[in-house]
């Protein structure tokens, strides 16, 4: 055998042992969760009697269960969920056995570059150990919103297969540490990580008050074209605004006097071509505050003053 060829065989064995101890490092903070029919979800215990999972896996707010690395089943009482990042919190009702697993060592993705090796790692079957998948991240983007409202630090899209159960469990790099936790549910076709930045302040907020409030219209809309009279008549510099297709019976735009078929062309005088405009705009407003919204009624534009709602969490 060839020295050269030698080399590669020893540099493939180095990674492999190293994805491998890697995987073993953080096993035992990686868990399976009984919350859904029929099949576990993983999750990470992230502090003390702390785990995190995936919102879209916790069908059950009562009766959950999460089985340990060294095989324990405990009760674990839901903290809070958070629909617009897709986390969410539970607390093992026996914290000192939870911590005995040891949390999750945590590392900034803000490292991270394309083509990096990653793992994720889950525990759908607790009586098979944890499962890992191999890959590579195949994109990066900045701060971005989720179709729910959720403001995610970091786009993380990630090469490799999330299977079934692995959402809420942890991606990992080579040494182990945890970047973040894994979900099917943000985008469709593609695996994507919820940064650790965003676990923590997820955490931090459903620990002290056991939800998010997240402001709303209370209004379903569609990007609809101007015609380029009216906008010459109007003086509108955007092409397009959103047609009101439904309103919600009292909610904050039903109550500010929004109907069917107005055309929201602004917010907070920043036009809104699309819903990600309209996400944008409330990124910053809190339950309660007052926006001004520009609508086209009957071929004129009147102003309202919409008193922002709280979104309502999903129901189950």
């Amino acid at each position: 055998m060839e020295a050269s060829e030698t080399q590669t065989n020893n540099s493939w064995l180095a990674l492999s042992q190293c994805l491998a101890a890697g995987v073993e490092r953080v096993s035992s903070s990686v868990v399976a969760i009984d919350a859904r029919p029929r099949v576990r979800t993983s999750g990470v215990v992230w502090r003390p009697g702390i785990v995190v999972s995936t919102d879209h896996t916790i069908r059950r707010d009562e009766e959950i269960t999460v089985t340990l690395g060294d095989g324990r089943s405990l009760p674990a009482a839901l903290v809070g969920r958070d629909a617009g990042t897709d986390l969410a919190v539970l607390r093992v009702e026996d914290g000192d056995a939870a911590s005995e697993q040891g949390s999750a060592q945590i590392s900034d993705a803000a490292e991270l570059r394309v083509g990096h090796v990653v793992l994720a790692v889950g525990r759908p079957d607790p009586e098979r150990g944890v499962s890992a998948s191999f890959g590579i991240i195949s994109l990066l983007g900045d701060k971005w919103r989720t179709w729910r409202g959720g403001e995610i630090d970091r786009l993380i899209r990630l090469d490799l297969a999330i299977h079934l159960g692995f959402s809420g469990g942890a991606l990992i790099d080579a040494e182990g540490r945890v970047l973040g936790i894994n979900t099917s549910a943000l985008a469709r076709g593609a695996g994507l990580t919820i940064p650790a930045s965003t676990v923590d302040r997820v955490v931090d907020a459903l620990l002290t008050r056991g939800r998010i409030a997240r402001p709303y219209l209370g209004v379903g809309m569609h990007p609809v074209a101007l015609p380029e009279s009216l906008r010459s008549r109007l003086k509108l510099t955007a092409p397009s605004g959103l047609i009101m297709l439904s309103v919600e019976p009292d909610g904050p735009a039903d109550k500010a006097g929004v109907t069917l078929g107005d055309v929201l062309i602004a917010l907070h005088d920043a036009p809104t071509a699309d819903t990600d405009d309209v996400q944008a705009a409330l990124g910053g407003c809190e339950v309660g505050q007052e926006v001004k919204a520009k609508i086209v009624r009957g071929g004129e534009v009147k102003e309202l003053t919409i008193r922002l709602g709280e979104r309502p969490g999903r129901s189950r």
